[in-house]
């Protein structure tokens, strides 16, 4: 089970939502890379990044902060938020980036994600962003008409690495994960899945090291971290001995 800190970029800075809302900010560290070593040094071994002002923009918007943070850290990063052509995966794959995140494309273009999953092995998520059970995109702008499940099983077989289900209802609000839905995720698909949104406690981290609980890769924590909900050493401590 894997403990992903995560990184949100908006405007350069290190950012955490409410309710995927771009207007309701907080700031909580103006230097990513630095958090991004902080959190290699209490011991993660996954870094989440997020860039959101790409996410709406469609294209990479902090891809600076992006590569200062390759640049100071070893563990592994992942990326999302405004990825969205062969180009542009091959481009942060070639920066040394370990895996992208694919979100609004994953519901325009399910074919590029395929060929892209095909194309480099291991190296392709999917972002599963969803309101009341359907898929959002474009930066959480807007709702579609696929449910989670339906977009899983579209790529059910196609050697995505994982899927990164969040739940924008409990996004940066502290309210806990949507367990139900993400381990009804977790079954419904062979693709391994990670939790995100709403990891407020170590309540969560005791739930996470639970037998029925190990179908997941791993969970996001972003908030909870920051403020100190989340014990960083002790969470890790627990979810390894799990």
């Amino acid at each position: 089970m894997i403990l992903f800190p995560a990184i949100d970029l908006k405007d350069g800075q290190c950012v955490r939502l409410k309710l995927g809302d771009m207007e309701q900010a907080t700031v909580f560290n103006d230097d990513p890379a630095a958090q991004a070593k902080s959190f290699e040094d209490q011991g993660f071994e996954y870094l989440h990044v997020v860039d959101l002002n790409g996410a709406f923009a469609g294209e990479s918007v902090n891809g600076a902060a992006v590569e200062a943070i390759l640049k100071t850290v070893s563990f592994p990063v992942q990326l999302g938020g405004g990825i969205r052509t062969l180009a542009h995966i091959e481009s942060w794959l070639d920066r040394g980036l370990a895996r992208v995140i694919l979100g609004t494309v994953a519901v325009r273009n399910p074919e590029l994600v395929k060929e892209a999953a095909k194309k480099w092995p291991g190296q392709v998520a999917v972002g599963t962003d969803a309101k009341q059970g359907m898929v959002a995109v474009e930066g959480w702008a807007e709702t579609s008409e696929l449910s989670v499940i339906e977009l899983a099983k579209r790529f059910e077989g196609a050697g995505v690495a994982a899927i990164i289900y969040t739940d924008i209802d409990r996004d940066g609000v502290l309210a806990g994960i949507n367990w139900d839905s993400t381990l009804e995720l977790a079954r419904s698909t062979s693709i391994p899945v990670i939790a995100s949104g709403g990891l407020a406690s170590m309540d969560d981290i005791e739930r996470m090291t639970r037998p029925e609980y190990q179908v997941l890769e791993g969970a996001i924590s972003g908030r909870a971290l920051y403020d100190g909900r989340i014990d960083s050493r002790e969470a890790l401590a627990r979810l390894r001995a799990a």
